[in-house]
């Protein structure tokens, strides 16, 4: 079985004090039924280079030793990295995945440095990639996601809901939901 992961959210928190609201707000915008994710204007991206660094991101420690397990029990199976993170946060995201030794877990990882929509980007990944299982925290990419593979089960992990919102669409509030 193949799983694929965002992740920001997933295996690492945003900024303590800092309202999910707030940051999800200022990345995406809906013009039309149509996704778009906004690039930072260059004081933005200083200010979100600083937000980046792994002091003000801590790691989401269940998560990574949940996925650590499975990388050993799952022998058959890829886990796979897909970030949509764009390119001016790349010396950030690489000193967080050398941090966490993310190179032991996960099969392959996948990065948005050359400043794709991330829903395009990670929806050309997955296709490649034959997942069978996606995990992210971003219900409104998931929703573009599901529609495009109706074959993978998408897990949209949050802390308040817990239900099927779509026909491949699960709401959990732990990563070892997904191997129910």
């Amino acid at each position: 079985m193949n799983f694929g992961f965002d992740l920001d959210k997933v295996f690492i928190n945003y900024p303590p004090f800092v309202p999910d609201r707030l940051i999800n707000s200022l990345y995406v915008k809906k013009e039309r039924d149509k996704l778009i994710y906004r690039i930072p204007s260059k004081p933005e991206q200083i200010l979100r280079k600083i937000t980046h660094l792994s002091y003000f991101r801590p790691p989401i420690i269940e998560n990574i030793r949940f996925t650590n397990n499975l990388t050993r029990e799952r022998k058959n199976g890829n886990r796979y990295l897909i970030s949509g993170r764009f390119g001016f946060l790349k010396n950030e995201t690489h000193n967080i995945i050398k941090k966490y030794n993310f190179e032991k877990i996960f099969t392959s990882m996948f990065f948005n440095f050359d400043n794709e929509q991330p829903h395009v980007f990670k929806n050309r990944i997955i296709d490649r990639l034959e997942l069978d299982r996606y995990v992210d925290d971003d219900l409104h990419l998931l929703k573009f996601l599901s529609q495009k593979n109706p074959k993978i089960v998408f897990f949209w992990l949050n802390k308040k809901h817990k239900k099927k919102l779509k026909n491949n669409i699960f709401a959990i509030k732990n990563l070892f939901e997904i191997i129910d």
